[in-house]
């Protein structure tokens, strides 16, 4: 039940980064890389959010500090991860770069439940 919970968690947060995404780097032209990295910070702030209000129970393992502290440090993973799906889409496969942060955010999406519900909130 977890993974449901966390599915529809990573579906707002997704909804965050790539809409986000798409606004600065169609919108304003901006650098899609930097951009993506923003929007994936930001994205991870709003799953951690709401992940501990609807899917792990918070504070359990580690004091609140440390959990985000921890969050930050799997996601940090997850954002190289999301960066090297990002430029080879662009640069390789010269995919669209929203179609490239689309399949970023569903690579990345089993890394960070496994490791959060595995490592964070065990």
């Amino acid at each position: 039940m977890k993974v449901v919970r966390y599915f529809f968690v990573g579906a707002v947060a997704a909804a965050v980064d790539i809409g986000l995404f798409a606004l600065f780097v169609h919108g304003f032209g901006l650098d899609y890389l930097a951009v993506g990295a923003v929007t994936f910070v930001l994205a991870t702030s709003v799953n951690y959010a709401l992940s501990v209000r609807v899917v792990f129970r918070s504070g359990v393992r580690f004091s609140r500090r440390q959990e985000i502290a921890l969050v930050f440090a799997v996601s940090a993973l997850g954002l190289a991860l999301n960066q090297l799906v990002l430029f080879v889409g662009v640069t390789r496969f010269a995919l669209p770069p929203v179609l490239a942060k689309v399949m970023a955010t569903a690579a990345v999406f089993f890394w960070n439940y496994g490791a959060r519900a595995h490592f964070v909130f065990k």
